[in-house]
């Protein structure tokens, strides 16, 4: 027992102070905010809406950033590079999956949250008891029964701090009926319990490890969106250009086809009139055969690109594997400025989703290493509780008496396990863990290293094969035109002038495929770079949030 006046201030500080704290704990981002401001502090992979500046694919202008537009399945489906990205985003099945998984993370946060949650609980109860005295002199027992109703409400939350706080309240009506006399009762009860932690669970850093690896979870998962993004991205690219130099590579072996049977033609007449031999008929003739053997080779190379193509884009509709497809954008070979290797590797480090996710994994490292050596420590719990208890009775021929109790305790808990084994061993391998994860981000910054250069090296190797093919493919045209005219003269056979047309052909191809892996070559240096979804223009809302 206290002195009343020094406990009904104690419970008139306490009890609004404590009602404060629980009703706000279900938000307590205010307590989360510094421990995770080192979340904040490191920047993200930023994607932007623009395309950069040295950005090499052409795109029609009306089309780029549009969905493709809804056309009857017996039309061609017509897209330019941009519209095929776009809608293998939207439509491939396999990202779609991929595209739940920082949702589904997401999740666990919301778990963890509630962990802070403060718990309403109640009861109510009605007992009813009688019992009998023998009377001397009567024939039945007098008989006395007691009635009593009584509920009590508690609240109680855990606070980021680790103090757990917790607000009582009840009320109880009791009815005695007597042999004598009838009493009524009234109680009415209310206290506060705090039970403050002063060593294991003590402060945000510990109870909030938990929620903060959910979160950081969430946004490895979006780093891992982002490099299926872009890898997605990335084959729709290659392949929309190996679609347009398989149909361009059949165009080359039809037109050297129909020059081929021409030249045969031509060939017959000159025998027919004496000016050549006959002998010079099979090596045209074994020209056109490779040639139609070529072609052969072409049809079925370009039906697998267009399956393949088909998969990415995944359009829908019932006849989308035969479905004819119309490429709109024509591979260029214009110059592209890289810029120093040093500056695009230190943007590699900087973007790619492989060295965030590690970085990532490194601080949810360091929070099990806090967690992890919390469970260290000896339990030692700092606890108080106050009550108040206020009764009311009624006797039927007195008058009312109102009393009142108060009672307060105050202590110390203590737990610790004696050698705590299995505590040592989970903090050890805490540490361990984020060893191994640093020297994994060392690994993987040298094999980023690695692929930017050679990435690198791959753009510009194609670049000079470039305008070297388009130097050969003149000189193959002027080799052709020139035995040609000396075949016309007598002067050259027709096994000389089919290998010089087949050169030309070669030469053709050549050019065509160094502009196409031009391209490619700098589809995979940007990926590597990760720098593919802000030079398409591309935002993906579940990779954005993790800015």
């Amino acid at each position: 027992m206290v002195n009343r006046g020094k406990f009904d201030l104690l419970m008139g500080y306490l009890f609004p102070l404590c009602l404060c704290l629980l009703l706000p704990a279900c938000n307590f981002s205010g307590f989360a905010n510094d421990e995770e401001q080192a979340d904040r502090s490191r920047p993200a992979a930023k994607v932007s809406t623009e395309p950069e500046e040295d950005s090499q694919v052409s795109l029609s202008a009306e089309n780029t950033g549009k969905a493709t537009p809804e056309i009857s399945e017996s039309e061609p489906l017509r897209l330019t590079l941009q519209e095929a990205i776009l809608q293998s985003l939207d439509n491939n099945a396999a990202f779609q999956v991929d595209r739940l998984t920082p949702a589904l993370q997401r999740t666990y946060e919301t778990e963890e949250r509630a962990e802070f949650d403060p718990v309403l609980s109640g009861e109510f109860s009605k007992t009813r008891a009688k019992t009998s005295e023998d009377v001397r002199g009567q024939a039945d027992d007098e008989v006395a029964s007691a009635t009593s109703t009584g509920g009590a409400l508690s609240l109680e939350t855990l606070l980021p701090t680790g103090t757990t706080l917790g607000l009582e309240a009840g009320r109880t009506n009791s009815r005695e009926d007597g042999f004598t006399s009838d009493t009524d009762t009234q109680a009415n009860q209310y206290g506060i319990n705090i039970t403050q932690p002063l060593l294991r669970s003590f402060g945000p850093r510990v109870n909030l490890a938990n929620l903060r690896k959910a979160k950081l979870d969430t946004r490895i998962s979006q780093y891992e969106l982002q490099g299926l993004a872009e890898a997605l991205v990335a084959e729709v690219e290659k392949t929309y250009w190996d679609y347009v130099l398989a149909e361009r590579q059949i165009e080359i072996y039809t037109d050297s086809l129909e020059i081929a049977e021409q030249y045969i033609n031509e060939i017959k007449e000159r025998i027919n009139i004496g000016k050549l031999a006959e002998t010079e008929l099979a090596a045209a003739e074994a020209e056109v055969a490779r040639r139609r053997e070529d072609l052969i080779n072409a049809n079925s190379n370009f039906a697998n690109v267009r399956l393949l193509f088909i998969r990415l884009l995944n359009p829908g509709g019932s006849n989308r594997w035969t479905r004819e497809l119309e490429i709109l954008d024509k591979p260029l070979a214009a110059p592209l400025e890289l810029g120093d290797v040093e500056t695009r590797v230190q943007k590699a480090l900087a973007l790619r989703p492989e060295i965030n996710e590690a970085l990532l994994r490194i601080e949810k490292g360091d929070l099990e290493i806090i967690r992890t050596r919390n469970g260290l420590l000896p339990k030692l719990d700092l606890f108080i509780r106050l009550g108040n208890t206020s009764y009311s009775e009624t006797f039927s021929s007195k008058n009312n008496l109102d009393g009142k109790e108060y009672a307060y305790e105050i202590g110390l808990q203590f737990e610790y396990a004696l050698g705590n084994r299995a505590k040592k061993a989970e903090h050890e391998r805490a540490l361990l863990s984020v060893e191994q994860a640093k020297e994994m981000l060392n690994n993987l910054q040298g094999l980023v290293q690695v692929d930017v250069r050679s990435a690198y090296i791959e753009v510009e190797r194609f670049r000079e094969q470039t305008e070297a093919t388009k130097a050969t493919r003149k000189l193959r045209e002027e080799a052709l035109r020139v035995e040609n005219e000396k075949f016309r003269v007598g002067k050259s056979t027709a096994f000389l002038v089919a290998q010089a047309s087949r050169d030309l052909v070669a030469s053709r191809i050549s050019e065509v495929e160094a502009v196409v892996n031009h391209l490619k070559a700098q589809v995979d240096f940007f990926r590597l770079e990760s720098s593919l979804l802000e030079r398409r223009g591309i935002v993906i809302p579940e990779i954005e949030t993790a800015k």
